[in-house]
């Protein structure tokens, strides 16, 4: 697909890929032939999204600070608060199996502001929001492990992906490396059947697979900034890419493509 002002945030999910495109507001399921659909419109950016189990959407409005849900009717409807934590932007999100919603936010304002340390919050499916982690350099794509153990968090400017035991409330315990990014500054991730991460980086132009402890396993190149990915389940696994030209949050014009590319393992775990 072309023609995406901001691609961000994509999850694979009912064999389609969606994503969020931020320049327009828009959230769109693209299928494998082309042929995509707008499902979702919120005034937000950033605006990332994902799953719960019972396949309603979520979507992170950073703009009013809070985090939406869309219903089998296609409203959206607020399903919980989050400017009560933090007024500084919200960013990416995850859902367990259970229903947990994981949401980070990178603690100051982007692009100008000054750097500060940024969090990651739980948000039950009450909708009740505590902070579980803190002192994180840009916290950027997050994946759940499958079996639902580990969170990993891609740490933009600290070059690393940062791990964390998911205990049995939700809460995170056992901060460490999961892997260095040397050179890189991981955005989007997933994570694969292999157990391995997949990482974008805008800069550099290319994703990365790598293992836990950082040994490098694949690396595909773009021709612009890869922001984020997300892998397909099932047979004749492609990794797809949501990549644009970097010129601000208002590029005067939609650089953004959805690639895809042949992957050696399928998706697992979260998102």
């Amino acid at each position: 697909m072309e023609g995406v002002v901001f691609g961000e945030s994509p999850r694979w999910h009912d064999g389609r890929v969606w994503f969020s495109d931020w320049g327009a507001h828009q959230v769109i399921a693209l299928d494998a032939g082309g042929s995509h659909e707008v499902v979702a419109t919120v005034a937000s950016f950033p605006m990332c999204i994902d799953f719960l189990p019972d396949g309603r959407l979520l979507v992170v409005d950073s703009a009013q600070r809070r985090l939406l849900r869309r219903e089998p009717d296609g409203s959206l409807v607020e399903h919980a608060a989050l400017a009560e934590v933090s007024d500084k932007p919200w960013n990416d999100i995850v859902v367990d199996d259970r229903g947990n919603a994981y949401v980070n936010t990178i603690g100051f304002d982007f692009p100008g502001g000054e750097f500060a340390p940024g969090m990651v919050v739980l948000v039950t499916p009450e909708g009740t929001v505590s902070q579980v982690a803190d002192d994180l350099a840009f916290p950027n794509g997050m994946a759940i492990s499958p079996g639902g153990a580990t969170l990993v968090v891609a740490e933009s400017y600290a070059n690393r992906l940062t791990a964390y035991d998911i205990g049995g409330g939700g809460g995170l315990g056992n901060r460490r490396v999961w892997a260095e990014t040397p050179g890189d500054h991981p955005d989007g991730i997933c994570i694969d059947a292999e157990g391995a991460v997949w990482y974008a980086d805008v800069g550099n132009r290319h994703c990365v697979r790598v293992r836990e402890g950082g040994e490098v396993l694949a690396t595909v190149g773009l021709d612009r900034g890869a922001f984020a990915c997300a892998l397909s389940r099932g047979e004749n696994p492609r990794l797809f890419v949501v990549a644009q030209t970097w010129a601000g949050p208002e590029s005067p014009e939609p650089s953004g493509q959805v690639v895809a590319f042949p992957a050696p393992a399928p998706g697992a775990g979260r998102p």
